[in-house]
């Protein structure tokens, strides 16, 4: 349980100096940064499932984290170079897998919460 707080205090702290932090990129790099956010933010959820299923490994998180952002970044650069709108594919993979391991994680968070 400590792990799970820590990586709640961890996802917190992050988004909190995000907002805070005086870091801006260009607008014409806003397609690329939304689908490398929506990328990790599918790690931290797919990290936060697999703690709760107790399965969590760190090099699996990392190498998946920097991987699938840097990957769905890179299809929106290519899909943008090609004029194809390849970030899509990104969109509904990730928003897909994110949205299903939140559903996972609430259901488990209820069934623990009610089985007390």
């Amino acid at each position: 349980m400590l792990k799970l707080l820590i990586i709640f205090i961890g996802l917190i702290l992050g988004v909190v100096l995000g907002m805070y932090l005086p870091i801006t990129y260009s607008t014409s790099y806003s397609l690329y940064m939304s689908v490398a956010i929506l990328a990790a933010l599918d790690s931290v959820f797919g990290a936060i499932r697999s703690h709760m299923e107790k399965k969590f490994n760190t090099a699996i998180f990392v190498s998946g984290f920097f991987g699938n952002a840097i990957l769905a970044g890179f299809l929106a650069y290519i899909g943008d170079r090609l004029g194809v709108p390849l970030y899509y594919a990104a969109i509904f993979a990730f928003g897909d897998r994110l949205f299903q391991n939140f559903a996972i994680i609430r259901r488990d968070l209820i069934d623990r919460f009610t089985h007390k």
